[in-house]
């Protein structure tokens, strides 16, 4: 197993950690779990570069990358939801259930694709996408606030977390709809 490799799945091994640390009952979990968040959400731009760089691409790299993005980042979603701490929700639950639904139907062409001997790679966008995701998850548990605070008062912090929230919701969207019209003749195939 090449060094890439070996990051995507040391990235998926800390997903345990950072649910972990989220539930603990010390200061500062939240503190603690970014970390660790950020510390796994890196890996992910080092395998990627590493990979390139070397030539090491992988089919394993391919499919194994992007599954770990989506574990970690679906950890964090749903940790998000549930709040750190105070137990107040960091994001409405309707953010979460489009990423999750996006990232579903993704799953599912790439399942279709592999069935014909295909392996899609993550595009642009859906890089994009994960990076403002990852971006958001972090910005929020830094912040640690429920979201129903963020509206209350309209500090700079409140709207920088508003425009991610924003943002990563628009891009997983948008992301979602370029890989399915971009992948649409392996779902509609007649094999």
């Amino acid at each position: 197993m090449n060094l890439p490799n070996k990051l995507t799945m040391l990235r998926i091994l800390m997903i345990p950690l950072f649910v972990v640390l989220c539930y603990l009952p010390i200061p500062n979990a939240n503190i603690y779990a970014v970390v660790v968040f950020a510390v796994a959400s890196f890996t992910d731009f080092l395998d990627g570069n590493i990979a390139r760089k070397y030539n090491l691409v992988t089919t394993f790299g391919k499919f194994m990358d992007p599954l770990a993005d989506k574990l970690l980042v679906t950890a964090a979603l749903l940790m998000a939801i549930e709040g750190i701490g105070s137990g107040d929700a960091l994001l409405p639950a309707f953010v979460p259930i489009i990423i999750l639904s996006r990232e579903f139907m993704v799953t599912g062409i790439r399942t279709l694709a592999v069935g014909e001997g295909k392996i899609i790679a993550a595009s642009p966008l859906g890089k994009a996408k994960t990076i403002s995701q990852m971006i958001l998850i972090i910005v929020l548990f830094i912040v640690n606030k429920g979201y129903s605070e963020l509206f209350v008062e309209l500090s700079l912090v409140n709207v920088v977390v508003i425009v991610l929230i924003a943002l990563a919701t628009l891009l997983t969207i948008i992301s979602g709809a370029d890989y399915f019209f971009k992948n649409k003749h392996i779902i509609f195939s007649s094999k």
